[in-house]
């Protein structure tokens, strides 16, 4: 049975499909520095069953080098779960999703771990059901200890509240949670909110569509040291294709960066955001750009936009639908696209400080396909990310690439 989130990237790859084939039409697509890297391995494939299958986010590590992540759907109640992945490549099925007695359901996006071994994140789907949330749900965000069990922190319950976070949480040093909903508010058109220890809920801001605001939060946030929170909204500001914005520990919000300012800008754009110690803000975008194929960007503290690299399509990536962004020490940026690459399955790759990009790896199919999620990197150098689709069995897998 499909869900919300099914529907939803349903409509998203025709209308990547299109806007590739329009591109195809004026353009001769040329190949992008590429270096297939040999050091590829697929650490665990999901198969349809209590496993889960269908893992959207990209995955956290702990100190011993165990893996965490979700999967949007199958597991013991055909609704995602969450999971484990030991260094040998076994996994643990800490909890699956029910959807029933205030529990959520199909998990879009990863997980935050603390010091003691608590996982955290939310679900799209579930928890209050019927009102404004009809017969989905509003979505939650819930908690995973370490012994497995699940406790739902809070139930999204639509307008004035938020509804359908399909992003994860960043987490302070006080134990707070911080996360975005694509929907909901005081507006109907996403949210902001705080999550404290103790479960209560803050809703820090509420998008306006009518004030030449954003809305329609996609992706996660950023945090700065002073508290200060960074995101994009996938519609919305000055042009309509997005916004790059920032909410003050007091609660003011202000628009960074309006998409579609300039010629070739970015358009639409729909993953989270990473910073670096300047507060230069990082990210992606699924449209716009030279060959209207999707841009990494940089937005300085001032709200200045530099288009870092245009998608091109062919060899090179080309549409990232929702993943962030990986820094190393060195300034390189890691990413991963949905689409393009030697086998249009999507890529691997990486932007150097100097703009420069080179495709790390182009995924098969075979060897997994349609990377969605964020990346992680080891103290080793080596990338660690998930495929949604492909693998052996169909339902996507954990991978390692060593660049």
């Amino acid at each position: 049975m499909k869900n919300r989130l099914q529907d939803w990237f349903s409509g998203m790859r025709v209308w990547a499909g299109a806007l590739e084939l329009v591109v195809l039409c004026v353009l001769v697509i040329s190949a992008s520095p590429s270096a297939q890297a040999q050091a590829y391995k697929v650490l665990f494939q999901f198969r349809a069953g209590a496993d889960g299958a269908g893992p959207f986010a990209g995955v956290v590590s702990d100190p011993k080098g165990n893996l965490y992540g979700t999967t949007n759907s199958d597991g013991a109640f055909a609704s995602g779960v969450v999971f484990k992945l030991s260094p040998t490549g076994k996994e643990t099925v800490l909890h699956s999703f029910t959807g029933s007695s205030g529990d959520g359901e199909y998990p879009l996006a990863g997980l935050v771990r603390d010091a003691a071994g608590n996982l955290y994140g939310t679900t799209a789907d579930g928890g209050v059901y019927g009102g404004a949330c009809g017969g989905f749900g509003c979505g939650t965000v819930f908690k995973v200890d370490s012994a497995g069990t699940e406790t739902v922190l809070h139930g999204f319950e639509g307008i004035p509240d938020g509804a359908t976070p399909y992003a994860g949480l960043v987490r302070d040093s006080a134990g707070n949670l911080y996360g975005t909903t694509l929907s909901g508010g005081t507006n109907g058109a996403g949210t902001v909110f705080k999550l404290d220890a103790t479960g209560t809920e803050t809703m820090l801001y509420s998008f306006n569509p009518n004030s030449g605001d954003g809305f329609s939060p996609y992706g996660g946030l950023a945090m700065d040291p002073a508290g200060n929170l960074y995101g994009t909204t996938v519609s919305g500001g000055t042009i309509g294709a997005g916004t790059v914005f920032e909410v003050d520990t007091t609660g003011a919000e202000t628009v960074l960066y309006s998409f579609g300012s300039q010629s070739t800008d970015g358009l639409f754009p729909s993953g989270n955001l990473i910073r670096d110690a300047a507060n230069n803000l990082y990210g992606t975008t699924q449209g716009g750009g030279t060959s209207g194929l999707g841009t990494v960007f940089k937005v300085d503290k001032n709200g200045n936009e530099t288009v870092l690299h245009s998608f091109a399509g062919g060899r090179d990536g080309e549409i990232p639908f929702i993943a962030g962004l990986l820094r190393d020490a060195k300034g390189n940026l890691y990413g991963v696209t949905g689409e393009g690459g030697a086998f249009s399955f999507g890529t691997l790759y990486k932007v150097d400080s100097t703009g420069k990009e080179t495709v790390l790896h182009s995924f098969n199919g075979k060897a997994g396909k349609i990377p969605y999620g964020s990346l992680i990197m080891d103290k080793a150098g080596n990338l660690y990310g998930t495929t949604t689709e492909g693998g052996a069995y169909g339902g996507g897998l954990v991978y390692r690439l060593t660049p």
